[in-house]
């Protein structure tokens, strides 16, 4: 009778505990939700995507000195497209920061080579935003500013090799922004990209409200 009695107290007491600890808990799966895959590219230390199905965000923690110049040090968490598609999400570039040109990047790019043609928009740690791109593999990467800064809402569209960015707030559509043509064959790579622009240290970038639209090829 004792025996059976701290039994049931043993047990209720681990139920309370249990359930007092689990809503500090914050639920996530190792899997890319509707992505493919995540990749350190470059040389960028070991990063991580967690993806937490109870708020539909990304956590992506990623390395890489810079996506920048001829090759790219970067974090990406990727889907395989084909044809006009458009990649969307609220973006932001927590704290603590690594550096303040740390970066979140909304990308398409060829391949994951460090050299691959790409267009992206990216927003900064210090607020800035940016459409980046390299027009040819191994060539150098340009950009241009927008005059949008600190807003978390960013998209890009690919039309053919037309790619276009917006940025704007959560509470309204995101505002057309500059447009730029990079040449890209076949399926290409959509995905978050996340630079702590830091050899020394990863950065992470919460990516939530993620909207992919496009065609994914089968193989």
């Amino acid at each position: 009778m004792l025996r059976t009695l701290r039994t049931a107290i043993f047990t209720l007491t681990s139920i309370v505990a249990a359930s007092s600890i689990a809503p500090a808990q914050k639920p996530y799966t190792p899997s890319q939700g509707i992505f493919q895959g995540s990749k350190d590219i470059g040389s960028a230390q070991l990063g991580s995507t967690r993806f937490y199905p109870d708020t539909a965000s990304y956590e992506i923690r990623g390395g890489g000195a810079d996506v920048w110049g001829t090759a790219d040090d970067f974090r990406f968490t990727w889907t395989r497209v084909s044809g006009d598609a458009s990649l969307a999400a609220d973006v932001h570039v927590d704290a603590p920061v690594t550096y303040r040109l740390s970066k979140g990047m909304l990308m398409f790019r060829q391949s994951l080579d460090p050299g691959s043609p790409y267009a992206d928009i990216a927003i900064h740690a210090d607020g800035h935003i940016t459409l980046q791109y390299r027009l040819t593999q191994g060539g150098e990467t340009k950009d241009v500013t927008l005059p949008e800064h600190n807003v978390p809402r960013l998209r890009i569209v690919r039309h053919g090799d037309r790619f276009t960015v917006y940025a704007g707030s959560n509470s309204g559509s995101p505002q057309a922004g500059p447009s730029i043509t990079v040449a890209m064959t076949g399926p290409v790579y959509a995905g978050l990209g996340v630079c702590s622009h830091n050899t020394d240290d990863l950065q992470t970038v919460t990516f939530s409200e993620v909207d992919v639209q496009g065609s994914h090829p089968k193989n």
